[in-house]
């Protein structure tokens, strides 16, 4: 039996049906195979797999086509020797096929494998004006109980803030941001060794500050590209980028189009000053709309979009917990939007979202569980 990869030939087509697939397989995450030299016994074994499966499957002359999603490869490569015991060679080339679609951010110290499970980046904000916590953690003794107690419930990474960027926000000075974040980024280190740390900064002394105090990524809401100083620092670390297109820049007339290609541009930037690709992740930057337009409009675009995205092959944030969107279609107080945090989290994980930015991370956590195993649902009897 041989197996072929056929998802990239499409795009080089010119057919309608051809670039329609190749564009649903790449918001989809669908991958198209054909198999031939198949006997007839492996032929009568496979259809019934790739059913079980719920591929898209077509027969013709002996040969088959097959469309799945990329849970159901993983689980056909999982199982292939077992139903295919002659078989030598067609489980290493799935391999190879599912490695070519592997999705993960490289970040110090630690490698994020993505392609089939969602991450947790638990905030803690040690801010007295973010716009859901701020002021409640304000003590060494209490951010550290706060820190481990994401730990504890499944925060993958813990991402330290020193200036709230909501609208309206007041700058600090790189010193008091600093003053806010470094003593604590170092003590959360010494008291969590392996806690992978993050901070939230668009200032470069404090991005050079954090790095040296041992943070993992760096989240800029400029996008790494207002100051060639942090081109340069970003290149001589090795610290994951995690790089947010911040819509009040922006007077969108076809956001999805305009926002694809801002992150194309600023991918080859960042490549260009010397930065592996693999270290990059995306933010579309949900709460961060320009003045003249309506906030929660543009946020919804975000949430119904972030599949238009795939193609680009980088993990994308999902930055939706708590925010004001649900204060005004639904009356939502602070307090009471957990549930409408989740339904909107789970809407953007199930078109590619990648990392879940939470308040909440138990919470967060059992919905990924539970998600990844629904999607992971096929009857293999």
């Amino acid at each position: 039996m041989q197996i072929r990869e056929l998802t990239d030939q499409f795009q080089e087509a010119t057919d309608f049906q051809s670039q329609a697939l190749f564009q649903l397989a790449q918001q989809q995450r669908l991958i198209a195979l054909f198999f031939t030299s198949l006997a007839v016994s492996e032929q009568t074994e496979l259809q019934k797999r790739l059913r079980q499966l719920d591929a898209v499957m077509v027969v013709s002359d002996g040969d088959i086509f097959g469309l799945l999603k990329l849970p159901a490869l993983r689980l056909l490569t999982q199982h292939w020797s077992t139903w295919f015991s002659d078989d030598h060679t067609g489980e290493q080339t799935l391999k190879r096929i599912l490695t070519k679609h592997d999705l993960d951010w490289q970040v110090a110290g630690k490698r994020f494998k993505l392609r089939d499970t969602s991450m947790i980046y638990g905030i803690m904000n040690i801010t007295p004006d973010s716009f859901y916590d701020g002021g409640r953690y304000t003590t060494m003794d209490t951010v550290l109980a706060h820190v481990s107690e994401m730990l504890e419930a499944g925060a993958d990474v813990i991402e330290v803030n020193g200036q709230t960027t909501r609208p309206g926000y007041t700058e600090v000075t790189p010193e008091v941001e600093m003053e806010r974040t470094i003593p604590y980024i170092k003590a959360i280190a010494s008291h969590f060794p392996e806690a992978v740390l993050a901070i939230d900064t668009y200032k470069v002394p404090v991005m050079a500050a954090a790095i040296d105090a041992g943070v993992a990524i760096i989240n800029d809401v400029n996008s790494f590209t207002d100051d060639p100083a942090k081109l340069k620092l970003m290149a001589q670390s090795n610290v994951g980028l995690l790089t947010m297109l911040n819509g009040r820049n922006f007077d969108f007339k076809i956001m999805t189009d305009e926002a694809h290609q801002f992150f194309e541009d600023n991918l080859n930037t960042l490549t260009a000053a010397g930065i592996d690709r693999d270290r990059i992740a995306i933010d579309q930057g949900l709460g961060y709309a320009n003045v003249q337009v309506k906030n929660d409009d543009q946020d919804y675009v975000i949430m119904n979009n972030t599949d238009q995205f795939n193609d680009l092959e980088r993990p994308m944030m999902v930055a939706v917990s708590r925010k004001g969107y649900m204060a005004k279609l639904l009356g939502l107080k602070k307090d009471e939007r957990l549930p409408m945090t989740l339904v909107s989290e789970v809407a953007m994980i199930q078109k590619g979202g990648k990392i879940i930015r939470v308040h909440d991370v138990k919470e967060t956590r059992q919905m990924v569980t539970l998600l990844d195993r629904i999607n992971q649902g096929y009857w293999l009897a």
